[in-house]
């Protein structure tokens, strides 16, 4: 297993993102959703033993600091796009996690010109009508847990065991999702319809026992896209790269195979 490095890119207006980087080769970026940047890192780990693996950990998210100015999704999606021109990235492949998705997405309706491909698993972002997104910080862990995996009994923690520490942080994590997604319940109105305008490779990916966002909202998605193929996992929920970590790995490497620089 490759060591992850961490460091931190500075921006404008006082923003720095810490980077965790790992391995050579094709660059990915790997994007998380609400969950943090553990929720990524099996998967992230396992590409960088065939790429060269970025995992940023969104401003606010596990005690980051976030400038009050920086409080959306297109604020994150316009700065890792930055991130790939300040390392004169080309080639990318950028794989996206829930609301990383949600923001692996946006990059594509944005720019696309250093992006080979986009992966989105178990992506939250559009309005899909009769498929509301679960609002996750209405309801109680085991409640989420419930809706979140196939087998909700692998993934529970013994609430004795979880530290202040550790509580306040996935309390800041979960206000901070929320502050950017202002107000939008995880679905952007306009999003769907823009989507239209990717025509770079995507594959979509879903957890068949997704209860957050369910498999229909995730074939929605996928026809959304101009060019998209979609992927539904059994026995696997809202994070499927940890239910079924070896099936999301050989779908991305394989999807990452295919794939070349959008010209």
């Amino acid at each position: 297993m490759n060591t992850f490095n961490t460091r931190r890119e500075s921006f404008a207006d006082g923003l720095v993102v810490r980077i965790d980087e790992s391995g050579s080769g094709r660059p990915i970026l790997v994007l998380h959703g609400g969950a943090s940047a553990q929720s990524v890192m099996g998967l992230a780990s396992a590409l960088s033993n065939h790429a060269h693996v970025f995992v940023p950990t969104h401003p606010g998210f596990e005690g980051e600091p976030r400038p009050d100015w920086f409080d959306r999704i297109d604020d994150l999606a316009l700065t890792y796009l930055e991130l790939l021109e300040k390392l004169d990235l080309q080639d990318v492949l950028v794989i996206g996690s829930s609301v990383g998705g949600w923001i692996a997405s946006e990059m594509a309706v944005h720019d696309t010109s250093r992006l080979s491909g986009i992966v989105l698993i178990d992506a939250v972002g559009i309005q899909v009508d009769g498929h509301p997104v679960v609002d996750v910080s209405s309801i109680t862990p085991n409640e989420l847990l419930a809706l979140s995996f196939h087998n909700p009994a692998a993934f529970r923690i013994d609430p004795a065991t979880v530290t202040p520490e550790q509580a306040a942080l996935s309390a800041g994590n979960i206000k901070t999702l929320y502050l950017y997604d202002q107000g939008l319940h995880m679905a952007d109105p306009k999003l769907r319809r823009r989507l239209r305008r990717v025509t770079i490779p995507a594959l979509v990916v879903w957890g068949e026992s997704d209860r957050v966002v369910d498999s229909e909202y995730g074939r929605a998605y996928a026809q959304a896209l101009g060019n998209a193929h979609y992927e539904l996992i059994p026995e696997a929920g809202h994070l499927p790269q940890l239910e079924q970590p070896e099936h999301v790995l050989n779908l991305v490497l394989y999807f990452a195979n295919t794939v070349a620089l959008h010209k």
